[in-house]
C-alpha cells in the first residue's frame, strides 16, 4: 500500500506555497541582547525569530565592527535553530554594502532573512535585492536568502504591491513610528501607540494596504511593535487586534517579555486547530477528493485554508491532535 499523500505535496501543484514564518520577530541590537534572545529561543523553541539589528543597533562609525559581530553570531553554536535574521542599513546609508558583504559573505548559509529598511520606492528595494544576489554569487552561496521589507515611508506604501512582488520578498513589515514621523507632524504622536494606532485614518489605511499587498502577493504581513513594556495585556491586545482586525500574521517584539503574549495572541484557536486536523486527516484518507464533514462539503479549496491554519498552529507551538502532528509534521513525512 502506498503512503498517504502529504498536503504540502498535493495542495500546491505548480504554485508557490505561502511562506511559513513564526508569529513573532524579536529585535535585538547588542551582542548581549542577541545572545539572550537566542538562549530564549533555545528554551521556547523556534516559535519566534530573532533579528540582529545593524541599523539602530550599530554605534555611529562602528557599523563594520557591528556587522562583523553579527556575522560571528550567525555562525555561533548559539544559533541552534538558524532563525536569526539581520536588518542592515537603508539604501542611502554608506554602510549598507559593507554590511551586506560581511554578513552574506561570511554567514550567508546561516542567515534566516535580510531586512531592508526605509525604501522610498520599489526601485530602492530592487537595488538592494540585486546587490544581495550579486553578493551571493560572488561568495558561492546557492541558497535563496529571503528578504523582509520595511514599509515606513509614504512612497513605499504607495508602491507596496510592487515591492511585495519583487524576487525573494517573504514579508512586508510596517514601521509605524518612522511612518508617523515621515508625515511632518500631520499625524499626532498618539498614533504611535494604542488605541490611536488602530483608529487614526492614515494609520488604518496604511495597515490595510500593507496587509492586502502582502497577502495578495503571497507574502507575510508583519505588524509594528507595541511600545508598551510593562502591561503585557496591552501587548496581547495589540497583537490580537493586528491579527483579527487587520490580517497580520506576524508582529515585532522589542522586549523579551512581549514574545509570549504576541505568540499566544497570534495562535489559531484550539477549536479551529482541532477542526482543521480532523478535516485534513479525513481528506488524506479520501485521497484528497471531496469529503463531507459536519454536514458540509470540503474540497481542495478549503483544504488549503485548513492546511495554512494547521501550519500556523505548528509555527506558534499550539496544541494539535497527536495523529495530525505525526502525519503532517513528522520529519519523515516532511522529507
Amino acid at each position: 500500500m502506498s503512503e498517504p499523500l502529504h498536503p504540502a505535496t498535493v495542495l500546491y501543484p505548480g504554485t508557490k506555497p505561502f511562506p511559513l514564518l513564526s508569529a513573532c520577530e524579536h529585535y535585538a541590537g547588542s551582542e548581549k541582547l542577541i545572545r539572550k534572545a537566542l538562549q530564549l529561543q533555545l528554551e521556547l523553541g523556534p516559535i519566534f525569530d530573532v533579528t540582529a539589528d545593524c541599523e539602530d543597533g550599530a554605534p555611529a562609525g562602528g557599523e563594520r565592527e557591528h556587522a562583523e559581530m553579527v556575522a560571528t553570531l550567525l555562525l555561533d553554536a548559539a544559533n541552534v535553530h538558524s532563525r536569526l535574521g539581520v536588518r542592515i542599513h537603508d539604501v542611502r546609508h554608506p554602510a549598507w554594502r559593507v554590511e551586506l558583504d560581511l554578513i552574506v559573505g561570511r554567514a550567508g548559509e546561516r542567515l534566516a532573512y535580510l531586512v531592508l529598511p526605509k525604501p522610498e520606492c520599489a526601485d530602492d528595494v530592487l537595488i538592494q535585492i540585486t546587490a544581495l544576489d550579486d553578493t551571493r554569487k560572488r561568495h558561492g552561496i546557492r541558497r535563496e536568502i529571503p528578504v523582509h521589507v520595511l514599509i515606513e515611508t509614504p512612497g513605499a506604501l504607495h508602491e507596496a504591491w510592487s515591492i511585495a512582488a519583487l524576487p525573494h520578498v517573504e514579508s512586508l513589515d510596517f514601521g509605524l513610528m518612522d511612518f508617523v514621523s515621515a508625515h511632518h507632524g500631520a499625524i499626532p504622536a498618539t498614533a504611535m501607540y494604542s488605541p490611536g494606532q488602530f483608529s487614526h485614518p492614515l494609520i488604518v489605511r496604511a495597515k490595510v494596504e500593507i496587509a492586502a499587498a502582502a497577502l495578495g502577493n503571497g507574502v507575510i504581513p508583519a505588524h509594528n511593535v507595541s511600545t508598551e513594556l510593562r502591561d503585557m495585556d496591552v501587548v496581547r491586545s495589540d497583537a490580537r487586534r493586528a491579527r483579527r482586525e487587520f490580517g497580520f500574521l506576524r508582529m515585532w517584539s522589542i522586549h523579551p517579555a512581549q514574545i509570549q503574549p504576541i505568540v499566544e495572541a497570534m495562535r489559531p484557536d484550539l477549536g479551529d486547530v482541532a477542526e482543521a486536523a480532523g478535516i485534513l486527516l479525513a481528506a488524506q484518507a479520501a485521497g484528497w477528493g471531496p469529503i463531507a464533514w459536519a454536514g458540509r462539503l470540503h474540497d481542495r479549496a478549503s483544504y488549503r485554508y485548513y492546511w495554512e491554519l494547521l501550519r500556523r498552529a505548528e509555527a506558534t507551538g499550539a496544541e494539535m491532535p497527536a495523529e495530525a502532528h505525526h502525519r503532517f509534521f513528522n520529519p519523515v513525512q516532511l522529507s
